[in-house]
């Protein structure tokens, strides 16, 4: 039997990354995941990506604390409003104040370190680059300087004995795209937890891009969200 290709994921614990993960293992890889608890207003998240690793029963999963909040300037770093009930045309006309400085970076840099000492050449991130809020380390141009980056930066790469590959399977797709490909891949959508603003209790919002963009979806996938809102 050959055996499976090793991968990690960058898994958050929203839809987008629990898809990302479902993929990776379709096409045969065995994917350790790889959650950052970052000092994020959403720290839910973290409980959700636990759920995901567990029923996608992962080879591994860390859990790393970068604490991002020591610097702020980011709505889900910091005491900054999260924007709600924005448009569409809204959500894209500018780098929303949700945009973590660098997040993509440090992160995609923890899971090449992760990658390298499991004998991983594949990294995947649900990074997306239509139905999302506009981030500039969700760009296509800038997950192939990345990859780039990485051949240059390693052990591995330096020696020419394996190459990096970043992959964003979602890169193009819509919401609702991405959705679809999930519930065929028996992704549990109701672990996951998207909003940027969660109640107390863990309620979503149903106002931040993020829930906005994940209604849409849903909406026109023909399907139910499974999450759960706060009354509003």
């Amino acid at each position: 039997m050959v055996p499976h290709r090793q991968a990690v994921i960058l898994l958050s614990g929203g839809l987008d990354s629990a898809t990302a993960l479902a993929i990776a293992q379709s096409e045969g890889f065995a994917v350790s995941a790889l959650s950052l608890s970052y000092g994020q207003r959403h720290a839910i998240e973290l409980e959700a990506a636990r759920r995901i690793a567990r029923s996608r029963a992962v080879a591994r999963h860390a859990v790393v604390d970068v604490d991002l909040a020591q610097f702020g300037g980011s709505a889900l770093t910091a005491a900054i409003d999260v924007p709600k009930d924005r448009v569409p045309a809204e959500m894209v006309s500018e780098i929303p104040a949700t945009y973590v400085p660098a997040r993509n970076t440090v992160f995609l840099s923890l899971a090449l370190a992760f990658a390298e000492t499991i004998g991983a050449f594949d990294i995947f991130i649900g990074a997306n680059a239509l139905d999302y809020s506009g981030y500039p380390d969700c760009r296509p141009e800038y997950l192939d300087a990345f990859e780039a980056m990485a051949n240059l930066a390693t052990k591995a790469g330096v020696e020419g004995t394996q190459r990096w590959r970043i992959h964003a399977p979602l890169l193009h797709m819509t919401k609702a795209e991405i959705i679809r490909r999930g519930t065929e891949l028996g992704v549990e959508f109701a672990s996951t937890h998207s909003c940027y603003d969660p109640d107390p209790a863990g309620k979503a919002c149903g106002a931040c891009d993020s829930c906005l963009l994940r209604l849409k979806g849903f909406a026109e996938a023909g399907l139910r969200d499974p999450a759960t809102y706060a009354d509003r």
